[in-house]
């Protein structure tokens, strides 16, 4: 028998705001937190705008020592965490230390420390380096910072699979706890890399919206007027405890985790594979792995980027996976509204799902106007919706073909 994992805790840090209520409350009321880019001068940039978190103050989580050392990447970490923590009502003591892991990922790190200590480097040598810089800015340092702040002594490890990072990151923590490698596990993904050379990255790639005169208005998923994704920040973490640790504790259950699957296309660096076909098998082993039936799913959180081809083969994989059923799934993407965290942005949207199956709400599509005729389906538009969810699955797709899927369900004792 597998073991079975239950959600206690989550945390968030997003564009729409930091804290669980506030970005849940922003979701469910179709507010964008897409504005002007205010962390540098995007200059003559093609895109200006971003999903920035604004309303963050480190110093309310973090003692200074602890943020002036590291990049904002880490600290949205350790401030998601604090709040996955406090919600679980979770204290690790000496015997729990050893059972208590942490996988947590980021898709590209510390970009803005590294990009800061290169401009140092050029105007004034290598002795003003900061001691601190490396450390501050490595993608395991996120966990490892999350490790050594709460003493979690089991399986510690960052995975980094661009914008799948958040969700394979929760995935391989639950199967981390049914192999017994750990009783909890910590779990999400993070990311800070809104700079000029991750901006200008992607607009050489074509990647972003330039829709700069309507900030608010650029992403949108599945519209037939969709122009790109729009960058974004912000942070992820879920607690995952065994079933009977968590009941014997007394734990709070959001929703049980039920499934995971993670495929690859191996097609292109970028593109999606043609019809979803690598997504659509990461979906179907999820639900294997859940031991669902198709009909049984009635909720998913998208990818749905607002890019061409990436709403047009989720589309296509999701019909592929469940058939006529897919007419009936409510489907929405948080993308609509937080703009993409890449390696924060499975983790956030697996928190939503999580929110979803616990409190019975579903929250809507934004700006989905006009919509695409080739994505046809039920994407929850304009207004969020009061529904029973009882299996709902969290899709994350990411630059190299990496594939994610995350299968939740209420929990039933």
């Amino acid at each position: 028998m597998k073991r079975r994992v239950v959600v206690t805790g989550v945390g968030m840090v997003t564009p729409v705001g930091t804290g669980v209520e506030k970005t849940w409350e922003a979701l469910l009321a179709g507010k964008s937190g897409i504005g002007p880019i205010t962390k540098f001068d995007p200059g003559d940039l093609p895109t200006k705008i971003a999903g920035e978190v604004l309303d963050f103050d480190p110093a309310d989580y973090l003692e200074r020592k602890e943020f002036k050392r590291v990049d904002s990447f880490i600290q949205y970490a350790l401030a998601a965490t604090a709040m996955a923590m406090e919600m679980a009502g979770l204290t690790i003591d000496d015997a729990l230390s050893l059972r208590t892991g942490v996988s947590v990922g980021a898709g590209l790190g510390g970009l803005p420390m590294l990009e800061h200590y290169y401009e140092v480097l050029k105007k004034s040598g290598h002795r003003r380096i900061s001691p601190f810089f490396i450390p501050g800015m490595i993608s395991n340092l996120a966990p490892g910072n999350i490790s050594i702040k709460y003493r979690a002594k089991g399986p510690n490890l960052s995975v980094v699979s661009a914008c799948a990072t958040g969700s394979h990151s929760v995935g391989e923590g639950f199967k981390i706890i049914q192999r017994r490698d750990a009783e909890v596990m910590i779990t999400g993904g993070t990311e800070a890399a809104i700079t000029p050379l991750s901006v200008a990255g992607f607009n050489a790639m074509k990647a972003l919206s330039t829709r700069n005169d309507a900030p608010e208005k650029a992403s949108r998923p599945f519209d037939a007027d969709r122009d790109g994704f729009i960058m974004a920040e912000g942070a992820g973490i879920l607690i995952l405890e065994e079933l009977e640790f968590a009941l014997r504790r007394g734990a709070p259950i959001l929703a049980e985790l039920v499934g995971y699957g993670a495929t690859a296309d191996a097609f292109h660096v970028a593109a999606p594979a043609e019809g979803g076909e690598g997504a659509a098998r990461a979906m179907q082993i999820a639900l294997d792995d859940a031991g669902l039936e198709k009909e049984e799913i009635n909720y998913i959180n998208a990818h749905g980027t607002s890019t061409y081809f990436n709403d047009l083969y989720e589309t296509l994989a999701i019909k592929s996976v469940f058939g006529d059923h897919a007419y009936r799934l409510a489907i929405s993407s948080t993308k609509s509204m937080t703009g993409h965290m890449l390696g924060a942005t499975g983790a956030v949207e697996a928190a939503v799902t999580v929110l979803a199956v616990n409190r019975g709400l579903v929250h809507p599509t934004a700006n989905l106007e006009t919509p695409d005729e080739q994505c046809d389906l039920d994407y929850v538009p304009g207004q969020a919706r009061k529904m029973t969810v009882d299996k709902a699955l969290s899709n994350s797709f990411g630059f190299g073909g990496t594939n994610a899927c995350l299968a939740f369900s209420r929990f039933s004792g």
